[in-house]
Parts: structure tokens; C-alpha cells; sequence
């Protein structure tokens, strides 16, 4: 059975998939606007690493850039090359992968930018530009305060003083990552600018980056040239800093409904029911990037709710029961009434009745990981974006 529908853009027939993940490009194109003008007079970039997030950078790539968008910052060099197919004209900056000559070979052909988090990139870098006969562009990463890719401050500001080394390149961008950003009073957010600051005097007359989503509300301070959003473009900005235009909606079908009593087991580990209950199993598991982490207990709504968990049917909560697994989730909906759900009834597990945000926190995670999990079953629909 194939699809001829124009919305099933994964190939996947929305007849017969489990799930159905919506992908809001209006909603996406508000973030973006709402996060430049905040950014003001800074540039924002789009940060669309991992697919764009897991929501697809085919679609991602080509909706920021009618917004204007002209900055890209992917995570490995592959991600890059798909980015440059679909915009041909924006810079595009890969923040790890620098690994040989025939690496950065690649970067160059394909006109992207290398980060450069180590004296041992400078040195691939300096090396191939100088065989090359041509500086090619590239941004510096110094660590200042997340301990994890980047010079040390120290190795920055030896590097700036050291003119032969420095001139070998065509430093584009100097840039850092905050670490404590969605902590808007956290003494490390200081520490890390006044680090920065340090090292962006020492390449004056060069763009420079800081701010992260929850960065870009931190001041303008750390707005430095160019600020950096990622989460924020998919999930809505960060501690209600403007109207929230959450991107993703998800949906399981339910391919059962059946009656069980007080005391009879479910799932994997027997969770034991403490009522007579209606439960409806959906076609979702952990293969689908719906977390096991997200399990529940045989306990009923009223004391479930409050965790944030489970799903939203018929205008209701209705929790997860049991242990989640691969393919197949259980969901208790006796609070909903005897006959209320059927088959092929859909349950929002995200959306504008499950926040994102409170779907994490039940599972113990964060958005990132949500959304990065997302799986290839779902028939993928995208509306808006014209």
C-alpha cells in the first residue's frame, strides 16, 4: 500500500503509521524572528546540528533562510554538506571534525567554515591553507569556563600575540559556549563573559559569538556579533521570554482498548492496578524515541498528573501505565468513561496540551534529548511555512 497523499514527506503512509509527528513551520519561522529581533543588533545564526535537531534540515534549512537567515552552525562536517545543498549561499560553521588534511580538504571544497578547538586544528589548518596557497576561513573556539572543546584562554591570547601564527590564518569568528545560560543568575554566566571579553580584545575587527538560546536573554552584553539559537528555535524561548510558538506536535494511534481489574498486572514488571480500569495501548515505544524513562505505575490519574507525564485524549490527561516499551505504550483512560475511546483515536503525547518541556521532566531528561530521539516511524507532516 503506497501513499499518494502530498503531506507524507518521510514515506510514510499516514494510513497505517503508529504515530504521526506535526512539524510547525510557521511556528518555527516566529522563533526565529522573535530570537533575531531580541538579538538586535547582533545577527542570529540557526543551529541545526543532529538534522536540524531531529525535526529534518531539509525543511529546518529552507524555512530560516526565507527568513533571512544566513548563518549555520552543524556539528560534524556530513551535516555540513546537506546544510550547503540547501543553502548554497549562507556560511556555515561545523563546530567539531577538523580530523586530517583530507578532512579540511573537504571543507574547503565544499566552502565551509571549520571551529577550531585546539592548537593541533590551528596546525592542520595553518598547514593546509599554506599547501593550498589560499586562507581559507575559519572561527576559533576558546573554552571559557564549559571544559569540554575550545583553546583555554591562556593558549588564546598566546595565540593572538604570536603574529606569524595568527597571520597564517583567516579567523572569521571568535567564539564560546556558555555553560549555566538557562540559569539567568548564575555567577558562571559573568565569569564566562569577562573570559571572553578577554580574548575578543585580543582579535579585534573580527565577528564574535557567546550567546546560546537562553544566552540571547541574558543581556546584550553576550550578544557579542553573532548570537547562536538552537533549542529555542524548535521548542519556544526559554523562561517565557516571549510568546511561546511551540514547533512539534506528536500523536500515537491506539490500536486497543480493554478493560482490566484492581490488581491484575501490566507491562513489563506487572505494575499492579489499584482500580478497575480502561486502558488504551497506543502504537509508541522507545524504538520511536518516546523515552522509557517516561514509564508509569498501576496508580490512577489523580495522583499522575501533576508529574507532567503521559499523553492528552479527548480533552483530558490520561497517564502512562506500566512500563513503556519498543513498540507499544499503555495508557490509562478510565477517567475518560466506559465506550469514550476507540481504535485509531490518537493521544497528543507533545503538543499545546504536553508541553514539551513537562513531557522531559516526567522522563527525567530535557527537550534536546526529546527531540534528538525522535524516531522514523511517525508519518512526518509539516504545515505552514508558506
Amino acid at each position: 500500500m503506497t501513499s499518494t497523499k502530498p503531506d507524507a514527506v518521510n514515506g510514510v503512509d499516514p494510513q497505517i503509521a503508529g504515530g504521526e509527528l506535526i512539524i510547525d513551520l510557521d511556528a518555527l519561522k516566529a522563533n526565529y524572528r522573535a530570537l533575531a529581533e531580541a538579538s538586535r543588533p547582533a545577527k542570529a545564526a540557526g543551529v541545526v546540528k543532529a538534522n536540524a535537531y531531529g525535526l529534518g534540515s531539509d525543511v529546518v534549512v529552507p524555512a530560516l533562510v526565507s527568513e533571512g537567515c544566513t548563518d549555520f552552525f552543524v556539528a560534524m562536517p556530513e551535516e555540513g554538506l546537506a546544510v550547503r545543498r540547501l543553502a548554497p549561499d549562507a556560511r556555515i560553521f561545523v563546530l567539531a571534525g577538523l580530523f586530517s588534511d583530507d578532512v579540511a580538504r573537504l571543507y574547503a571544497e565544499s566552502d565551509l567554515t571549520p571551529v577550531l578547538n585546539s592548537l593541533e586544528d590551528i596546525a592542520v589548518w595553518s598547514a593546509f591553507c599554506a599547501t593550498a596557497g589560499e586562507k581559507r576561513p575559519c572561527a576559533l573556539h576558546v573554552d571559557t569556563g564549559m571544559t569540554r572543546l575550545g583553546l583555554t584562554v591562556a593558549e588564546a591570547l598566546a595565540f593572538a600575540e604570536d603574529a606569524n601564527r595568527r597571520d597564517a590564518l583567516n579567523i572569521t569568528l571568535v567564539m564560546s559556549h556558555l555553560a549555566c545560560a538557562d540559569e539567568l543568575d548564575h555567577p558562571m554566566n559573568q565569569r564566562q563573559l569577562e573570559s571572553f571579553q578577554r580574548v575578543r580584545q585580543a582579535f579585534p575587527h573580527i565577528d564574535s559569538s557567546l550567546a546560546n538560546s537562553a544566552g540571547v536573554f541574558l543581556g546584550s552584553d553576550f550578544h557579542q556579533s553573532l548570537t547562536r539559537p538552537g533549542i529555542g528555535l524548535y521548542t519556544g524561548l526559554p523562561d517565557d521570554a516571549a510568546p511561546q510558538k511551540p514547533v512539534v506536535t506528536l500523536k500515537a494511534r491506539v490500536v486497543q482498548v480493554r478493560a482490566a481489574s484492581s490488581g491484575e498486572g501490566v507491562s513489563y514488571g506487572s505494575a499492579v492496578l489499584v482500580r478497575d480500569s480502561i486502558l488504551a495501548v497506543a502504537s509508541v515505544g522507545y524504538a520511536d524515541g518516546y523515552l522509557r524513562a517516561g514509564s508509569g505505575t498501576g496508580v490512577p490519574l489523580r495522583e499522575v498528573e501533576a508529574a507532567g507525564g503521559g499523553g492528552f485524549l479527548h480533552g483530558r490527561h490520561v497517564p502512562v501505565v506500566g512500563r513503556i516499551t519498543m513498540d507499544l505504550t499503555i495508557f490509562d483512560v478510565t477517567d475518560l468513561g466506559a465506550d469514550r475511546v476507540q481504535v485509531k483515536d490518537q493521544i497528543e503525547l507533545i503538543g499545546p496540551n504536553m508541553p514539551i518541556e513537562s513531557v522531559a521532566r516526567a522522563a527525567g531528561t530535557i527537550p534536546y534529548e526529546i527531540l534528538t530521539s525522535l524516531g522514523a516511524r511517525y508519518h512526518r507532516r509539516i504545515v505552514g511555512g508558506a
